[in-house]
């Protein structure tokens, strides 16, 4: 926080003194500051698009590390932000869409799609005058951004972005030959190792503040169009652009979980390994963009295009070395990034930078109210004064329930405050914030998902409710009572226990139909029961007490079940999922399962 507030104030005193010292300065730094608004517009005009194409292809492109990097480049080359590739990398990372491999495979290959960049400034953008495309793009991208739908908003903002990258790297270019007739700097010129790691350094320190390599690149390509830097300098800021390009997916890990940490040190080893690469074998790789550039018909005195091939070639270099160890780099960085030890009142997979894409925002959402159900789960088992193993791994639920007289103390008030609400707060606070960004089409998904959450607090409340009685009854030495709070337990624990199961089906679809035969199995046992107690008060087997008693707990009990059920439905239920929206229009209605309890 105190860097910050130096940092700023600092940039502000350098800008204001070149401002000064030189008009023509204006005129660059305008131009970067428009290049980087262009930025800003490319960006929010691409997450126009997410919450569909974008999220279906991450997922279903990633299951091997060749595809991993073909979409890193491939998706880095169309929106001409790796910045944006990274932002949305860690984002389904940290929701746990994707594998570590997978997203670090990702950035490698948004590294070498970046690199088309400069090859488009390079040998289009400082050869014709640009601008007098930009004021096309800007006048029809403004007038679509006015539009109400949200896809010709993003049309609009793509087009202005590109107006203002244009507009930006005109203003550049001609500020550089403007500030050329004033002031050298390539007098300022330093040769050999020296020189290599102070303009490398200048180049990363340029990309820190700009937070985009793109920007420094192009700023790179117009200084050097122009005279204004030496070829061999050149080399050396892009290497340096290229390791400052990591200060990005380091400032959106810092609200990401470990498993976007772990991609953000991905992301710096990758380019600091290259940027070493690079500087080291310095004289090999002027060598290797000279014989490239002869055969491709690159004149010797072209150096923006011959920075475009240094570029490339070094980014490709980078990715060739490191793809082989990606494995070893992934358990690695676990190792050095532990996971914390599990702490089920903290949210593990609700972070600012899951709240980009509604993608994200669902699915971290599901995985939160599935780890509130494991976190009420426990509560709920004890509850019962049952331990969650005899519920998940008992092979005979029944006689394991009626052998165990087990009461387990422990404070379910004070569990319920620290392990549930204290997650479900977290869990609607989420929500709340992710509302105002997703799209109304995502909004009954997460609507249901809310009240799923909803439902699973409900139950422990009537779990709390209902622990009283059982825990008198359970160890009653009146068989007939105690075996009527054992089948109350039973119910519970059995529902529980299929919950578990069914999560782990892969058809969720059958598991949703399932579910619905449990809560017709619950409501036939409501039934049954009230006769059995009916029949038992009058066999004077139990007394009237304890038959108020269990006829209140019955009602808590069939409150529990018919929760839990619910919950698991809306859990087990994708609005992604052409699938599971089907068995959303089967689901049994209320009449529908009361019938079907009667037949």
């Amino acid at each position: 926080m105190m860097l910050r507030k130096i940092f700023l104030p600092t940039i502000i005193l350098i800008l204001g003194y070149g401002f000064w010292v030189s008009p023509d300065f204006k005129e660059i730094a305008a131009g970067v500051s428009i290049f980087l608004f262009g930025m800003l517009f490319l960006e929010e005009g691409f997450k126009a698009f997410t919450g569909g194409l974008l999220e279906k292809l991450l997922q279903k492109t990633t299951d091997k590390t060749w595809k991993s990097l073909t979409f890193g480049i491939v998706s880095t080359t169309i929106m001409q932000s790796s910045s944006l590739v990274s932002i949305i990398t860690i984002s389904f990372i940290s929701a746990g869409l994707i594998t570590l491999v997978a997203g670090i495979g990702i950035i490698f290959g948004a590294n070498i799609g970046t690199t088309t960049g400069a090859w488009l400034v390079a040998a289009f953008g400082l050869k014709v005058k640009i601008s007098a495309y930009a004021m096309p793009m800007l006048v029809f991208g403004i007038v679509l951004a006015f539009q109400k739908s949200r896809y010709l908003k993003g049309v609009g903002s793509v087009l202005a972005g590109l107006g203002f990258l244009f507009l930006g790297i005109h203003y550049m270019k001609e500020g550089f030959e403007a500030f050329k007739d004033s002031f050298d700097l390539a007098s300022f010129a330093v040769a050999g190792y020296p020189g290599l790691f102070l303009f490398a350094g200048i180049g990363a320190a340029a990309t820190v503040v700009m937070q985009s390599s793109h920007a420094t690149l192009v700023l790179i390509l117009t200084a050097l169009a122009v005279g204004q830097i030496t070829y061999e300098n050149a080399l050396a800021l892009a290497i340096g652009a290229n390791v400052g390009t990591t200060i990005t997916a380091i400032i959106g890990a810092l609200s990401a979980n470990v498993q976007g940490k772990r991609l953000a040190g991905a992301h710096l080893i990758f380019n600091v390994v290259t940027g070493v690469i690079a500087i080291v074998f310095i004289h090999q790789f002027v060598w290797a963009v000279d014989i490239i550039s002869d055969k491709v018909g690159i004149a010797e005195t072209n150096y923006t295009m011959k920075l475009a091939v240094f570029h490339t070639l070094f980014n490709i270099t980078g990715v060739l070395v490191m793809v082989p160890l990606i494995n070893q780099l992934a358990v690695r960085l676990c190792n050095f990034l532990p996971e914390q030890a599990p702490d089920l009142a903290e949210p593990k997979y609700l972070s600012d930078a899951a709240i980009e894409f509604p993608e994200t925002v669902l699915s971290s959402v599901k995985k939160e109210v599935w780890h509130l159900f494991d976190s009420a789960f426990e509560l709920m088992a004890h509850g019962m004064n049952l331990h969650r193993t005899q519920i998940l791994e008992s092979p005979n639920l029944a006689k394991t329930i009626d052998e165990d007289r087990e009461i387990i103390e422990f404070d379910l008030d004070e569990l319920y405050e620290s392990k549930v609400k204290a997650l479900y707060s977290a869990i609607i606070d989420f929500i709340s914030k992710a509302q105002s960004n997703i799209p109304s089409v995502f909004s009954e998904e997460l609507f249901r998902l809310r009240n799923a959450a909803s439902e699973i607090v409900e139950c422990v409340k009537h779990i709390k409710h209902l622990r009283k009685n059982t825990t008198v009854y359970m160890v009653s030495d009146n068989q007939y009572i105690r075996n009527e709070y054992n089948m109350l337990r039973l119910k519970i624990a059995t529902i529980l226990k299929q919950i578990y199961r069914y999560r782990d089906m892969d058809d969720h679809t059958l598991s949703i139909l399932e579910l619905d035969e449990l809560k017709a199995e619950a409501l036939a046992s409501h039934d049954l029961l009230n006769k059995q107690i009916t029949d038992l008060l009058n066999d004077n087997k139990i007394t009237p007490l304890m038959a108020t008693s269990l006829l209140n707990d019955f009602n808590y009990s069939d409150e529990t079940a018919k929760n839990l059920l619910d919950s698991a439905q809306a859990l087990l239920a994708s609005h992604a999922d052409l699938m599971a929206e089907a068995a959303q229009e089967v689901i049994l209605d209320e009449d529908e399962i009361e019938s079907l309890a009667k037949s």
